[in-house]
């Protein structure tokens, strides 16, 4: 990394912190290059590029300052803690650089905007993607990408195409993305579930339920979990990995927060190559959601039907999303962005994370220990009613996710509260989590008055 990017990305973190409040005077140039030991030309250098990025702004003969975020809501001071929120910050996109690659896209491609595409994609950038994923440990030939709107698009296709393995059952881990969950129930798809907990999937279980039922595919989320926010270890995705191929069940391995990854060694399973394994990507939780922009890798005996179903679908993807999102990689602007995410996100994971093993947690409240991601869980191990802590908690502006939706409707669940940092603050956060705490202790203890 070069000094220059150095100094953005830890003034970025500054920012971001709240090391300098909104309409602060900011260090001066000379000041900065003393602190950084760096020359003042890097430093005019970085403070250009915050303030590109609507970070900053200079006032002539007085220096640069923070910007003045806008308020969402101008009727009322109050201010929602929102853990419940997992788009992302609308605070950290920078909206002129994709606006600029929108322009691009409009000029290079405008003759393509008025005819359709293909439904594999859009040719340059499935290549661009080809040479991405392969930074990550992902590696397929183009014939083997396709782009879809969104995941749930792909996700939509392969539950309706019948696979190879001529079998007819889908296996979801228990809680999941509920949308899918929804997407299985409304087909009338035959479905078996399968519990994963903060310490992962029983692998024995899930090679019984492999050998005994017609599985087709299994669809899991390995990394950064949703709803839970925990990782498989690298030992259980190489297990996953042979027991697909062992027992020919297709693996759809949803990364949808691959780009929130620090650890360099956290390989996906489609790292451990075989015929059975099918890798989703998106990036709407990187970018924005209406981006509508998925990627799936497929087995190459897939690839010819899953092309055939789409077209059913939408017939191609969106062109002018492909083509700004081609560009924006190009450019370099998305791993600029991707580091910026990710920087932030890890320091509001690391105040939860402290937050949580500092207060006084009762002995009927767990959680893991994450500290990367953008979510995390506790399991309340009494029957107190969800819906009445999110009430209690909305009256006091704090709002947090209850993922009974995140199951099937017959399949046992537990008592999880979803704690997402994406829409939260640092300087929010222990007003946040000592209010829910103090509310789940307060409920707990009503409910043990009234049955014991």
């Amino acid at each position: 990394m070069y000094k220059y990017e150095w100094v953005v990305q830890d003034l970025q973190s500054k920012l971001i912190q709240g090391t300098w409040k909104e309409g602060q005077n900011l260090p001066s140039i000379r000041q900065l290059s003393d602190t950084y030991q760096c020359s003042k030309s890097t430093i005019i250098r970085a403070y250009a590029e915050l303030e590109r990025q609507h970070l900053i702004y200079a006032i002539p003969q007085s220096g640069y300052y923070v910007v003045k975020q806008e308020k969402q809501n101008t009727k009322s001071n109050v201010q929602t803690i929102n853990f419940s929120s997992t788009t992302p910050d609308p605070a950290l996109f920078p909206y002129r650089d994709f606006q600029h690659c929108l322009n691009q896209a409009i000029d290079r491609y405008k003759n393509d905007l008025f005819t359709y595409g293909t439904p594999q994609g859009l040719p340059s950038l499935i290549k661009v993607l080809q040479q991405q994923l392969a930074n990550h440990q992902i590696f397929a030939s183009t014939k083997q990408i396709v782009v879809t709107s969104g995941v749930q698009q792909a996700l939509s296709v392969l539950t309706t195409m019948s696979f190879p393995n001529k079998k007819h059952m889908v296996l979801v881990e228990q809680p999941s993305y509920h949308l899918f969950l929804r997407m299985l129930q409304l087909r009338k798809v035959s479905t078996l579930g399968i519990e994963r907990t903060a310490d992962g999937l029983d692998l024995n279980q899930l090679e019984y339920l492999f050998r005994t039922k017609p599985i087709k595919f299994f669809y899991t989320m390995p990394r950064f979990h949703n709803p839970l926010g925990t990782s498989l270890a690298q030992k259980e995705k190489k297990t996953l990995a042979n027991l697909a191929k062992r027992y020919q069940v297709y693996i759809v391995e949803d990364d949808y927060l691959m780009d929130l990854e620090g650890n360099a060694k956290a390989d996906p399973i489609f790292s451990y190559q075989n015929e059975y394994l099918i890798y989703l990507k998106s990036f709407s939780k990187i970018l924005f959601p209406g981006l509508r922009v998925g990627v799936v890798i497929l087995p190459n005996k897939l690839i010819s039907d899953f092309i055939h179903y789409k077209r059913t679908h939408d017939i191609d993807s969106s062109m002018l999303s492909q083509a700004s999102l081609e560009i924006y990689i190009q450019n370099g602007m998305y791993q600029y962005h991707r580091q910026k995410i990710r920087t932030a996100y890890q320091l509001r994971m690391q105040k939860l994370h402290e937050l949580l093993t500092s207060l006084p947690i009762e002995d009927y409240i767990s959680y893991p220990s994450i500290q990367t991601g953008a979510h995390t869980h506790l399991t309340i191990d009494q029957p107190i009613s969800l819906e009445k802590l999110q009430k209690k908690l909305a009256t006091q502006h704090i709002i947090v996710g209850n993922i009974r939706e995140n199951y099937f409707e017959n399949h046992p669940h537990k008592n999880i509260v979803r704690l997402n940092v994406s829409n939260v603050h640092e300087s929010n956060m222990e007003k946040g989590v000592t209010t829910v705490l103090k509310e789940v202790k307060h409920i707990s203890n009503l409910y043990r008055r009234q049955f014991f």
